[in-house]
């Protein structure tokens, strides 16, 4: 091991004040919150919400540690800087986020659409001929279909009933083929 070369110790960590802001101090720079978030364009009828975002977020970062300002800043307009970006930093991320971006406030929003909303009549009526279909199959091949649709995977599945994995597909590949078969003869 090389020994150490003098004054290549590391740099002296910054000294920050000790104290921090309480949360009465964070909501008394209400007026500087607020400004912040008009001048983003935060909507009017979300700068309640944005606001109790900014005071919490703030709150939460002090308590962790991380408001660490200058020393030699004076403390109030040191938490103006610090709280100002704060509500810039939150405010921006509510005005592009996708929700604000695509919400569309109107007492009768169906009524903006050009067609009727709901189930199209001849998907019910497709869903009703696949539905029969399934009643029609076998108990185990609709026990192979519906195991698809399940979080465990198809190994997993035969392990649970003692077969191999491939005795498992051959009955998946079969149930398929015997409801195309049967769906193929309900929309003759």
């Amino acid at each position: 091991m090389k020994p150490r070369r003098k004054g290549a110790g590391r740099p002296p960590a910054a000294r920050h004040p000790k104290k921090k802001p309480s949360i009465e101090a964070i909501l008394a720079e209400r007026s500087v919150i607020m400004a912040v978030i008009v001048a983003s364009g935060v909507p009017a009828r979300d700068r309640a919400d944005v606001f109790q975002n900014v005071v919490m977020g703030a709150w939460r970062s002090v308590k962790k540690g991380l408001y660490r300002p200058a020393p030699w800043d004076e403390p109030r307009k040191a938490l103006h800087r610090w709280l100002y970006s704060v509500a810039r930093h939150l405010s921006m991320h509510h005005v592009n986020s996708a929700w604000v971006r695509r919400a569309v406030l109107h007492p009768s929003p169906f009524g903006l659409l050009p067609e009727a909303v709901g189930p199209d009549l001849h998907a019910q009526i497709d869903a009703r001929e696949t539905l029969r279909a399934l009643a029609d199959l076998k108990p185990w091949q609709r026990e192979a279909l519906l195991v698809v649709d399940e979080p465990t995977s198809l190994v997993q599945y035969a392990k649970a009933r003692g077969m191999s994995p491939g005795t498992a597909a051959s009955r998946l590949r079969i149930a398929r083929e015997a409801l195309a078969l049967r769906l193929r003869r309900w929309r003759r």
